[in-house]
């Protein structure tokens, strides 16, 4: 099992990772992969890589990055899955720095992959989290089925193992808060994505860095990412479309007044006339902007191929 690196963002777990990381260090598929792991101090201020940097004399192939200020979890993730590729990874594990993920897991999780799947969820199919936290991410996990199509539990657990290809091209959306659909994106971008259910623990120390907001939040990002993912390289399809049909309906609205003001009628005064020229103009202008939108496409994959 070679090449396997595990990615573990971590913002003010100083605590929890001088247990966890030994824990990590103890499985046999991480002694036998030749790999390492790798943390990612996302702006900590209690020391979390000086701890790190004090478990790497007694475990070779611990690394850290330290960011200088708090940038996200998805900035970690992005970071840290470029760097292990960069490190020859074959195999990617993202797991959170909490205690919660159970190290026990990884092998349950890689063996997956061996059976064809290229990216792995850990589903927390019992989870020792708040109430309100349990039942919120159970919704959200439905509606986010539901709308992106991808068969899933839990789709936000932070306990994944996939292929270095999955880990290098889903890196590229990886911003603000993408990293709670990295499944849907690995799905939409052609990955075979599955998920096993996985021991869930009770944070060893500290509390989350998550509110309830990020709850709202997911479903805005839900509805960036299946624009992302439909219109990235056909945005004219979208804004284009809306302009035609928006002129179609003014031009008819335009025609109706027309006839109405051949047939004696006063128009000028009427809401219908205001509506209808606005309808025109506004799908002008999507349709200029889908058009724009195009070629700032084709200006990118045309400078991506001279490269």
């Amino acid at each position: 099992m070679a090449g396997v690196w595990i990615v573990i963002p971590a913002l003010d777990e100083a605590e929890n990772l001088r247990e966890l990381i030994p824990r990590i260090y103890a499985q046999e598929v991480v002694q036998e992969s030749g790999g390492g792991v790798l943390v990612v101090d996302d702006g900590s201020r209690d020391g979390t890589s000086e701890v790190v940097e004090e478990l790497a004399a007694t475990h070779p192939g611990l690394h850290v990055r330290r960011f200088a200020r708090n940038r996200g979890k998805a900035a970690a993730l992005q970071t840290g899955f470029r760097d292990v590729v960069d490190r020859g990874a074959e195999i990617v594990v993202m797991m959170d720095a909490d205690g919660q993920d159970d190290p026990t897991e990884l092998r349950r999780l890689i063996a997956e992959l061996e059976n064809g799947a290229d990216l792995v969820t850990g589903a927390r199919v019992v989870r020792r989290d708040r109430f309100i936290k349990r039942h919120t991410s159970r919704l959200y996990n439905r509606a986010t089925s539901a709308l992106s199509g991808v068969p899933g539990r839990d789709f936000n657990s932070g306990y994944k193992v996939m292929r270095a290809a999955v880990a290098r091209d889903v890196a590229t959306m990886m911003y603000g808060e993408m990293h709670r659909y990295l499944t849907v994106i690995a799905s939409w971008s052609g990955y075979r994505v599955t998920e096993i259910p996985v021991e869930h623990h009770e944070r060893m120390h500290g509390k989350s860095k998550y509110g309830i907001a990020r709850f709202w939040r997911g479903f805005v990002d839900l509805l960036t990412v299946r624009f992302l993912m439909s219109y990235e390289n056909r945005p004219s399809h979208l804004f284009g479309g809306m302009g035609v049909g928006m002129i179609g309906l003014g031009g008819l609205m335009l025609l109706v007044l027309l006839v109405q003001w051949f047939s004696g009628e006063s128009v000028g005064d009427r809401p219908m006339l205001i509506a209808a020229v606005m309808l025109v103009v506004v799908g002008v202008q999507l349709l200029l902007f889908g058009l724009h939108a195009e070629l700032t496409v084709y200006t990118r994959h045309r400078l991506r191929d001279d490269a």
